[in-house]
């Protein structure tokens, strides 16, 4: 089965003016697909690795349906994406409250530093 369609962007995508689409074949789970993106090698890599998941949920299981194969094989896919956006959002959530922690040390040191500044001068004077 030959098949054409438009991948995704490599990331960071270059600027419109700049972007070439170069047609790549890729062979996925025994398919030939003719794709077109800005960036072949980074097709091949998506194209390897929606194939090794497809051949491990295949292993795994004993349906020879591909189109089975290839849902399940999204789920894990899905699945491994969201699991690294969580991750990813639960390291914004500390860097963020890391941040103002650091602002609020910082604020009490001015705070205390100044107090200090205010207590020598009082014992000069005094």
């Amino acid at each position: 089965m030959d098949q054409t369609l438009e991948a995704p962007q490599a990331a960071p995508p270059t600027p419109p003016q700049a972007a070439q689409s170069q047609a790549v074949s890729v062979d996925i789970y025994d398919q030939i697909y003719n794709l077109r993106g800005t960036d072949p090698a980074y097709i091949e890599r998506l194209a390897a690795i929606v194939d090794a998941k497809m051949r491990a949920v295949s292993a795994q299981g004993n349906t020879v349906d591909s189109l089975r194969v290839a849902v399940l094989a999204a789920l894990n896919i899905a699945d491994e994406l969201c699991t690294a956006r969580q991750r990813h959002d639960q390291i914004a959530n500390l860097a963020g409250t890391l941040q103002n922690s650091q602002h609020t040390t910082r604020s009490r040191a001015s705070t205390l530093a100044h107090m200090l500044d205010e207590v020598l001068e009082d014992r000069k004077v005094g």
